[in-house]
């Protein structure tokens, strides 16, 4: 028995036009003006977008480890929450992924447990501390679709480059965390306008931008994939810029937060607004969006970060780093970008869905016959605040809470199956 989503909204060439889908297994069979069938579940999504699941390629799940912040099990529920199909797990875990054991473990919880697909990346160095470099080859046999060190910076470009050769013989990607340790002790905010009315120790530009450029120049020795994390700076834009003008093989993402936030829109001493990278200056958060917009940066990811409040109670100095982003991300991206005519709608499901698949090779990211049946179902339409309580994630640190936002995503459906809907999907239709 198949599925009919019935009078959804189709991005074709940028246009939006009324289609049905018709998915049999996991796979998208039919795609018309009109699908009829009464052996068929129908699912009417009248009025609402039809897209490709969402891809992030930048989460922490946090288990094994800090299962008091996040699960396999409720970070993908949140991922389908926020319309995502596939998410990458990022290694800084507890064991780190820098083992096939530890690599098996996740992909079976994910398995057991997951609403969507789980990919593991494994780490660069043992235990993430830039010492000796894991058993790259192994790891991807157990499964990991790319190798970083996220949450550190590699200090060492000896140890870089040596990751970087291997990566190119297995066909992996390096996903690097940029920061220069030396610039950054102590520091928890960016060092700028916030860093200075409060009085707090400041993170400079340079501690990332630095990193950006020693690997650019190693990935274009080696011919490695380098592909950088959560980029903040306007001078790491450039540097991307540079390097993808010469033909280096560098990609970067980019994060919502970064995006529509800088460092003057901190209210106070409220943790919720601390992340690594952090908020940065006006004229970062402009050349963000600018190398978002031209193709310098890739794709949107969310760097989902939960943490217990207790930790965040702690305030800037004190609390870790991180916020949550799946179940926000799209509609920020919709309401800020795409309804103020900064972005067309195709260009954020593109960097949303079909970019990182094709960065990153993976089979997903297209709704067409043939194609794995991942879709997302959008109400752009209404709008509703940012309430952290109603989270299907452990963690609420989020600096959007209130937040009017339109754009949620009402159904997400992974292999063919739904992962997610909601209880009305547009308040007149409903699941037959």
């Amino acid at each position: 028995m198949g599925t009919i989503l019935k009078n959804g909204k189709l991005l074709v060439n940028g246009e939006i036009v009324a289609l049905d889908i018709l998915v049999a297994g996991n796979k998208i069979v039919k795609i018309a003006p009109q699908i009829e069938g009464a052996d068929y579940k129908i699912v009417d999504v009248s009025g609402k977008l039809v897209t490709p699941g969402f891809i992030d390629m930048h989460v922490h799940l946090r288990e094994p480890g800090f299962e008091a912040k996040e699960t396999i099990a409720t970070g993908t529920a949140s991922a389908a929450r926020g319309g995502f199909t596939t998410v990458a797990c990022m290694p800084n875990t507890r064991p780190v992924i820098d083992t096939p054991a530890t690599v098996e473990l996740i992909l079976q919880k994910a398995k057991e447990e997951g609403s969507v697909r789980v990919l593991p990346m494994g780490a660069i160095s043992v235990r993430e501390l830039g010492k000796e470099l894991t058993d790259m080859a192994a790891l991807k046999e157990a499964g990991v679709v790319a190798l970083s060190d996220d949450g550190v910076g590699v200090q060492s470009s000896k140890m870089m480059k040596d990751a970087m050769h291997i990566a190119v013989e297995l066909g992996l990607p390096i996903v690097a965390h940029c920061e220069d340790d030396s610039l950054i002790e102590g520091g928890c905010v960016h060092e700028g306008v916030f860093s200075e009315k409060q009085g707090l120790k400041g993170i400079p530009s340079e501690a990332e931008t630095i990193h950006i450029g020693r690997d650019i120049i190693l990935a274009e020795a080696t011919g490695a994939h380098y592909h950088i994390c959560h980029i903040s700076t306007a001078d790491g834009v450039r540097l991307v810029r540079d390097a993808k003008q010469r033909g280096v093989k560098v990609t970067a993402e980019v994060c919502p937060h970064h995006l529509i936030l800088c460092d003057e829109d901190i209210p106070g001493d409220d943790a919720n607004y601390k992340m690594n990278p952090p908020l940065r200056s006006q004229r970062d958060r402009d050349a963000l969006v600018a190398g978002l917009k031209d193709g310098t940066i890739d794709m949107v990811v969310t760097d989902h970060a939960p943490h217990t409040a207790e930790e965040k109670q702690r305030g800037m100095a004190l609390a870790p780093f991180g916020i949550v982003g799946l179940e926000t991300a799209f509609p920020l991206m919709y309401t800020k970008f795409v309804k103020t005519g900064a972005f067309t709608l195709q260009e954020v499901v593109d960097r949303m869905t079909k970019v990182p698949a094709d960065v990153f090779n993976l089979p997903y990211g297209t709704i067409e016959e043939g194609a794995i049946a991942d879709i997302t179902v959008i109400d752009l339409e209404t709008e509703k605040e940012v309430d952290p309580q109603t989270f299907a994630s452990k963690g609420h640190n989020t600096p959007f809470t209130g937040w009017k936002l339109a754009g949620w995503p009402v159904l997400t459906m992974v292999d063919g199956v739904i992962a997610w809907q909601a209880d009305d999907l547009n308040g007149k239709g409903e699941v037959h």
